[in-house]
């Protein structure tokens, strides 16, 4: 009986280790505020990985396929649910995240009899009548993290999801350094390009980097990523009439990110 906790301590060490092996080669995520609302950006070569999930809420994940879609789904119907039985205005993505979905990664996790979510979640939500963006990352244990409480003094104005937690802090380093308030879109659009370079070259190289990457390092890493993988980019307005926030990003709104970097 002594040992029994001690078992269950390795078992979550162990199941710990295993997903972060399983989700380290995800594609970063890069989610910003700009001068129109929230931009949700990453680099893919097959999977869709960034969604709407409801009016004012959008959702982007690193992990297996499976695992994102049984969120994704969740998320929608919880929303859905919330917005049908109250109201639309009533949808709350932090009561969304902190009362269902976290709860329900944190049970999964901790059943070392069945199977975890192999997903890391970053939830973004427009602010109504100009209030202040929300950014939450929720990751397969049920942890939380976002970018401040409503009565916070300072928050960030962005959030970043990396397959291993060495690409998410390389990111967030360098949106610390470059990032400004009020980019427009074509420049938010280039700043989350270059911070999600700087995710990726901490995997392809440096596992724990101490400098953030030259301008000609990442001037070679984005040609070649662009080369080998599509842009997935979408936007929550904030100067839209109707309640649907989301929109992909059309060619015409990528093509100068694209030649720019030709």
């Amino acid at each position: 009986m002594i040992e029994e906790p001690f078992r269950f301590v390795e078992a979550i060490a162990n199941r710990r280790e295993y997903i972060e092996n399983q989700i380290a080669t995800g594609s970063p995520i890069v989610a910003l505020n700009y001068a129109g609302g929230i931009l949700v950006f990453t680099l893919g070569r097959e999977r869709q990985k960034v969604f709407e999930i409801y009016d004012r809420i959008a959702m982007g994940a690193i992990g297996h396929p499976g695992d994102i879609e049984r969120l994704r789904m969740t998320a929608i119907e919880l929303a859905s649910t919330e917005g049908f039985t109250r109201s639309a205005s009533d949808v709350s993505l932090r009561r969304m995240a902190n009362y269902s979905i976290s709860p329900a990664l944190k049970a999964a996790f901790e059943q070392i009899y069945g199977a975890p979510y192999l997903a890391r979640v970053l939830f973004v939500e427009l602010g109504p009548d100009g209030s202040q963006n929300t950014f939450l990352r929720v990751d397969y244990d049920g942890s939380i993290q976002s970018n401040g409480t409503p009565f916070s003094k300072s928050r960030q104005e962005y959030a970043v999801l990396g397959g291993t937690r060495a690409s998410a802090e390389q990111m967030e380093k360098f949106l610390a350094r470059d990032y400004k308030n009020g980019l427009d879109l074509d420049a938010a659009l280039r700043l989350a390009l270059d911070t999600w370079t700087a995710g990726f070259l901490v995997f392809e190289g440096d596992k724990n980097p101490e400098e953030l990457p030259d301008e000609g390092t990442l001037n070679r890493t984005r040609r070649e990523q662009l080369e080998a993988a599509t842009v997935e980019a979408a936007v929550l307005e904030s100067k839209v009439a109707t309640p649907a926030t989301f929109r992909g990003l059309t060619d015409g709104e990528l093509r100068p990110l694209l030649e720019g970097n030709a």
